[in-house]
């Protein structure tokens, strides 16, 4: 039996970037989390140690730095393109180079003050191959909640289900949602910026029998509202509540008290994708 070097990549995670935009007395701020995977010929570096076609991870980082001086940062999608085509660019020894951003929000209190924005992160995912390219944008932690248009009844049962059918019910949810797009020149922060008011649209106005119904209907929104998006993957966590029983009291509880559950919880997971789009040149989610 032969024991063979399988797919392999190296890179830098998590580089810290806070980079101030001076305009006068008016400043803004982009506020980052970058990380780059680089894979190609580097089988020499794990079977010898010949690290010839190893450029160090700390070039990585400075790299970021450096771009974020010389060229800006822009919107992160902008950015990620620009470092990832670098690497494959510059270095022959690499066939593909994936970068990785988060970026954070701060909302403008004054001309050089600002507070961090709470909640949902806005992230995005470069691959660049010397032949593709490829733009994944997504959203992390956006919490939704509608305190009534839900239901969940008619599931199976057997001898170990306790639920209750509910016909009125609190739906909460909070979304992490990637979208891969068709094309690398779209206006990144627009497209962003629809993409979520689509989907908390959906949510919204999306009277639901399940979570699953909801999900599809959220990435339905998107992609009837944004022609450039080839799919998008949700992930949604079934924020439970549950009623409190107040019996005790001598109260009723007319859906109006609950407890905000923490875990277990469910986990519903889908793809909404349009079926004549080009496969993914790499996988796009976790």
């Amino acid at each position: 039996m032969a024991i063979v070097l399988g797919e392999n990549r190296y890179g830098k995670a998590e580089t810290r970037l806070v980079r101030v935009i001076r305009d006068g007395e008016t400043h803004t701020l982009a506020d980052l989390n970058v990380s780059i995977a680089l894979s190609g010929d580097l089988a020499a570096t794990h079977l010898t140690g010949d690290n010839s076609g190893v450029l160090p991870t700390d070039t990585m980082k400075n790299t970021v730095y450096a771009f974020a001086k010389e060229h800006g940062v822009g919107e992160p999608e902008e950015f990620a393109l620009r470092l990832a085509h670098h690497f494959v660019d510059t270095q022959t020894q690499i066939r593909a180079a994936r970068v990785g951003i988060e970026s954070f929000g701060w909302e403008r209190l004054g001309p050089h003050s600002f507070r961090r924005q709470g909640g949902s992160t806005r992230s995005t995912e470069v691959t660049v191959t010397v032949e593709q390219t490829q733009v994944v944008s997504g959203i992390q932690g956006l919490v939704l909640l509608n305190s009534t248009d839900s239901e969940f009844h008619g599931f199976p049962r057997d001898r170990y289900t306790t639920l209750p059918e509910a016909t009125d019910r609190i739906l909460s949810t909070a979304v992490d949602a990637r979208w891969r797009h068709l094309r690398d020149d779209t206006d990144w922060g627009k497209s962003y910026e629809a993409a979520v008011e689509a989907m908390t649209r959906a949510f919204v106005h999306t009277y639901s029998h399940s979570l699953q119904q909801t999900l599809f209907a959220m990435g339905s929104q998107v992609l009837s509202d944004l022609p450039e998006v080839a799919e998008i993957r949700l992930a949604l966590p079934n924020k439970h509540h549950y009623l409190v029983d107040l019996s005790p009291f001598d109260l009723t509880n007319d859906n109006e008290v609950f407890i905000a559950g923490d875990r277990p919880y469910g986990l519903i997971e889908g793809t909404v994708t349009r079926d004549d789009v080009p496969p993914a040149i790499t996988e796009w989610y976790p």
